[in-house]
């Protein structure tokens, strides 16, 4: 019962930035853990990012680091995911999720493309 709405995402040139969001709405209760995976032809399915909806426990796949900041506005039950000098190895869709009780939530996908 709980709903997860990607916006954000685009075409960028090498070096640009690009801001996701990902709301979650519904049965959302206690703490939560939200986060971030990307999916590119003939790469593996990877983790970006995580965060607990206290803010902690943040985790970024290490070829993100430093150019990728995960945060979360727990009022509003809403991550951000704020890429910084983005490289064409970053291109892929990425998807977020909500995970609420034990149970995973996914929104729905957002195209980012990074030209060189």
């Amino acid at each position: 019962q709980v709903q997860v709405v990607q916006s954000g995402g685009g075409l960028v040139h090498a070096g640009g930035s690009l801001r996701l969001s990902c709301a979650a709405s519904g049965n959302i209760f206690g703490s939560y853990s939200m986060g971030w995976v990307r999916e590119a032809p003939g790469k593996a399915r990877a983790m970006v990012a995580t965060i607990t909806s206290a803010g902690a426990a943040d985790y970024y796949i290490p070829s993100v680091k430093g150019r990728f900041t995960v945060s979360i506005d727990n009022a509003k039950n809403t991550m951000y995911l704020q890429m910084n000098s983005l490289e064409p190895e970053d291109t892929a869709v990425y998807k977020c999720y909500a995970a609420v009780g034990g149970t995973n939530s996914w929104g729905q996908g957002t195209q980012v493309t990074v030209s060189s």
